[in-house]
């Protein structure tokens, strides 16, 4: 089993609320002769924090990530998958203080947090042992982890960084929240890991905690308003330095089912596994029923979820091998017999009119590209066969046969970090400005970064990249890998059209504060525009 050792602790992990339920006594079960001293102990005592990023990273923080760009759509069909119209919102830029994802998200990310400052004043109280300094590192890190995706999607937000203390937690601006993550990180920097592979796969190691400040620093004009594009290249030159991670030679084996630690080139994922680490579902949510058989999967997909025209159209490079990761068009087997779908005209498009209604007739299944609307309203492409099968399909997390049938959960491990985007952010910083360092004796420009990207999907090879080419790259390179939304901000296209979106309010580059938390929390400040 590829992740056994990784949640130890998993099963009766404890579920921590969100930042302004703190009036719940809390009473240690550790004594002397328990807490942990060994590094086994420090895991297992740790898996709480790993559990509940599992349970909220590809799901509902995926949503608020891709829903609210042109990457992802969940178009209601006839009514169905239009659950009070929370995924329209978010495409159309209509979402509010009360919207359930918004919330969920927020009691994900400071459930982890909390999770995080209990774990660690565990370890506080611990008996000095060889493995605690390096433990406590590692929950630093994890809580440096969810406040920057807390940071990314709210902007200012509560800082808390002890347990159980008796006074509501004050809301700390977003340059603050950065200043506080970067110093975390630096000063645990010396005390992580540097090894890689199975025994450190999905747990933080120095590596995680340069691409987070990367990542942070390349961000730092939306974050601080503030230039730090040579800090940016420092965090990846000390990443590729280090020599540790390689580009995959295939690229869809870093998505697969049986994808893990073998990968050389993912920094950070998460992993899941259907019967066990729950909440991996992209083929639950976006496949059609038509494919089940193809892919032997043991339950019924539910069509909800797709691209959009826009979007698919930027996968146009010759022999790319990321086009593959698209279904589009008439499907086949891969015997390459069509795939039918046995309806009535009727069925197949509710607006015939013709002799025969009811006539049974094969219907070869077609994804189309564009969605068009049948109830402008509700964002509605109908249900019929030819709306169900409305926006192209992605099977990039490619559909896991394995799948558990009943919860519908997959085995496919989602990167949060890897190698690839450490060189296109590199890349991205030098455009913007920094200098093109060497590593390893190579003097690395935009271009030599960018090809290196290329060269390994056999895609062509760029000439004098520019950024608006380079934001091109990060779609075609990580779509529904829950950067879009981050890359759209600090490219200035979030304000954009796409789809059905033609809202342009600047201020819904963040989320709002959910309105239960400042019903309960009274220091909390809603963000300017909600």
């Amino acid at each position: 089993m590829k992740k056994l050792f990784l949640y130890s602790a998993f099963i009766g992990a404890t579920a921590f609320t969100a930042c302004t339920k703190l009036d719940v006594k809390v009473e240690s079960e550790y004594v002397k002769e328990n807490f942990p001293t060994t590094p086994d102990g420090f895991v297992a005592v740790a898996g709480p924090i790993y559990s509940m990023l599992a349970t909220g990273y590809a799901i509902d923080y995926w949503r608020l990530q891709e829903l609210s760009t042109d990457e992802a759509i969940i178009p209601a069909r006839d009514g169905n998958y239009d659950d009070g119209g929370q995924y329209r919102f978010l495409h159309l830029h209509t979402y509010t203080k009360d919207h359930p994802t918004v919330r969920s998200v927020w009691q994900w990310g400071y459930g982890g947090i909390n999770a995080c400052n209990r774990v660690y004043k565990v370890f506080q109280d611990a008996p000095n042992s060889d493995s605690k300094p390096a433990a406590m590192a590692e929950i630093r890190a994890m809580r440096a982890l969810y406040y920057f995706f807390m940071m990314d999607l709210y902007g200012n937000i509560p800082l808390m960084d002890k347990f159980n203390t008796a006074e509501l937690p004050r809301q700390a601006s977003r340059a603050e929240i950065f200043a506080f993550i970067e110093k975390e990180l630096k000063e645990v920097l010396p005390l992580l890991t540097a090894t890689t592979g199975q025994l450190t796969y999905s747990r933080p190691t120095k590596w995680l905690a340069f691409a987070i400040l990367q990542k942070m620093y390349l961000n730092a004009e939306v974050y601080i308003s503030k230039s730090m594009y040579n800090e940016s290249v420092a965090m990846a030159d000390s990443i590729m330095a280090g020599k540790k991670y390689s580009l995959a030679s295939d690229y869809m084996t870093l998505f697969a089912p049986d994808n893990g630690p073998q990968i050389t080139e993912t920094i950070f994922a998460i992993p899941y596994d259907a019967n066990v680490i729950e909440g991996c579902q992209f083929a639950r949510f976006g496949l059609h029923t038509g494919l089940q058989s193809k892919y032997q999967l043991p339950f019924r997909p539910s069509i909800a979820m797709s691209t959009i025209s826009s979007f698919y159209q930027k996968f146009n490079l010759p022999n790319d091998i990321r086009n593959n990761t698209w279904l589009a068009g008439k499907q086949f087997n891969f015997d390459g017999t069509p795939i039918y779908i046995t309806t009535t005209n009727k069925g197949l498009d509710d607006t015939y009119n013709g002799a025969d209604p009811g006539a049974t007739i094969k219907w070869q299944l077609e994804f189309s590209p564009e969605l068009p609307l049948k109830k402008v309203e509700t964002m509605d492409v109908g249900n019929d066969e030819l709306g169900k099968a409305r926006g192209v399909r992605s099977i990039k997390y490619y559909p896991d046969k394995n799948t558990h049938p009943s919860t519908r959960n997959s085995n496919n491990d989602v990167p949060v970090f890897r190698l690839a985007d450490v060189m296109m952010m590199k890349a991205e910083a030098i455009l913007r400005g920094a200098t093109a360092t060497a590593v390893a004796g190579e003097i690395q420009t935009a271009d030599v970064l960018v090809n290196k990207i290329r060269t390994r999907v056999k895609a062509p090879v760029v000439t004098n990249v520019t950024l608006d080419e380079l934001l091109e790259e990060r779609a075609r390179e990580f779509a529904w890998e829950a950067w879009r939304r981050n890359d759209m901000i600090r490219f200035g296209k979030y304000e954009g059209a796409w789809g059905f979106k033609t809202n342009a309010e600047t201020f819904r580059r963040i989320y709002p504060i959910p309105a239960t938390e400042i019903t309960l929390n009274g220091n909390l400040t809603q963000n300017t525009g909600y």
